[in-house]
């Protein structure tokens, strides 16, 4: 396999084959236990819904459900921020209980209240509890895992009959008021949302099943994802932008899942640069290293990122930072992925990895050099390899202002 063409592919086929060999040697995963026994499923969901991406307009969708799990677990299976003290196979044993109880949609169907499938689907992403629910299949949940480079992993699967709620969901009145708000595009109702401190977990699914916008669709859950992460973002940039500079030069770091992450913050105008560096042997970088760049100015991102979802999942909480500190900064992020990440759970191991980074003291440097050189001194990867892509480090070198000197 070409480390090189898996790292930038992740899954997605651009080898061409017909399926991909890394993920493919997941799914006989040896410690997970049997989960459905017959054809169909109860328990709490924590809530969830997935939507698949595959024969795109059609796509499968429905409601995750836990076999078992009662209310009081069930939040377990969907909240990453509980996961920190978890092993890798810790996640995916749990994980591998979300049965899928899926159906055939196509895209278009969220704009009409036909299919009463899909308007349960919805009922259930609505709701920030977990709720009690009943799926029948018709023939018993193929017993398999399913794992992603953005998406945590998922356990079997069916074509489902039917699925019942057995309780009423819980609806936050923000997503109720914006679930109905037809004319609200679905841009504005997500950042709506997210400043009115619904979690992105629930702002995904409510995107994902199609209950946002005016011209509403169902959204693969991979793409709502990275959606929510950038339009957000880009909605915190803008704020971060009336912000003063910061005055200091501050260096956070972290490890999350063999994810290590180095955030420098400068004072300058706003900017983001992310340098992602794969050891050998990572989940997706085989036998060689890899190492890629991709970065914006103060005018913002130009196109889709060639590191994907991982761009925008470490630009946010470095946005959150700046927001909650009100300061503007340019910020450099150096991840290193290390053997030790050897399985995919997601792009939310950057989102959660680089907050837990922040909450941890920063270290504060007079100059760039003596950031950069304690920075380094914590990368398995020489400096020479990497810092000759950090733009941003090599334009705060150079183009130092005046107004830096006054500030401090």
């Amino acid at each position: 396999m070409n480390g090189t063409l898996c790292v930038k592919c992740k899954g997605k086929g651009l080898c061409g084959r017909p399926r991909c060999p890394i993920l493919e040697k997941f799914k006989s995963f040896q410690s997970i236990a049997p989960v459905v026994s017959g054809d169909s499923v109860f328990g709490a969901s924590p809530p969830a819904v997935f939507v698949g991406s595959f024969g795109y307009p059609r796509v499968s969708a429905g409601p995750l459900i836990p076999p078992l799990a009662n209310e009081s677990e069930a939040s377990v299976f969907e909240d990453t921020s509980a996961w920190a003290n978890m092993q890798i196979e810790d996640i995916i044993s749990i994980r591998s209980r979300m049965v899928r109880a899926n159906t055939n949609f196509h895209v278009k169907d969220a704009r009409s209240k036909e299919n009463p499938l899909l308007v349960k689907a919805q009922e259930l992403a609505l709701s920030r509890k977990p709720v009690d629910t009943e799926a029948w299949f018709f023939k018993a949940p193929k017993q398999e895992l399913k794992f992603d480079a953005v998406l945590t992993p998922m356990g079997p699967s069916g074509l489902v009959k039917n699925f019942e709620l057995a309780e009423n969901p819980n609806v936050p009145k923000k997503v109720d008021y914006l679930v109905y708000d037809t004319d609200a595009l679905a841009k504005d109702a997500v950042l709506e949302l997210y400043k009115g401190d619904i979690p992105a977990e629930h702002i995904t699914r409510l995107f994902s099943i199609g209950l946002l916008g005016k011209e509403r669709k169902i959204v693969p859950t991979r793409w709502s994802i990275t959606a929510v992460d950038d339009m957000a973002g880009k909605e915190l940039a803008d704020r971060v932008k009336d912000f003063p500079w910061t005055s200091e030069i501050q260096l956070f770091s972290g490890t999350h899942f063999g994810n290590h992450f180095e955030v420098l913050i400068l004072p300058r105008a706003y900017s983001f640069e992310l340098i992602e560096i794969w050891l050998p042997k990572a989940v997706w970088s085989g036998e060689s290293s890899w190492i890629g760049e991709d970065s914006e100015s103060y005018d913002g991102k130009k196109g889709y990122s060639p590191l994907a979802g991982g761009y925008y999942a470490s630009r946010l909480p470095v946005l959150e930072y700046l927001t909650e500190i009100k300061r503007q900064a340019s910020v450099f992020v150096l991840r290193e992925i290390t053997p030790d990440y050897w399985a995919p759970l997601g792009v939310w191991v950057v989102r959660e990895g680089m907050r837990k980074a922040l909450r941890n003291p920063p270290k504060k440097f007079d100059s760039l050099e003596a950031a950069v050189s304690d920075l380094a001194g914590r990368i398995s990867t020489p400096k020479a390899e990497w810092m000759q892509q950090a733009k941003i480090l090599s334009d705060f070198r150079f183009q130092t202002t005046l107004d830096f000197f006054l500030k401090t």
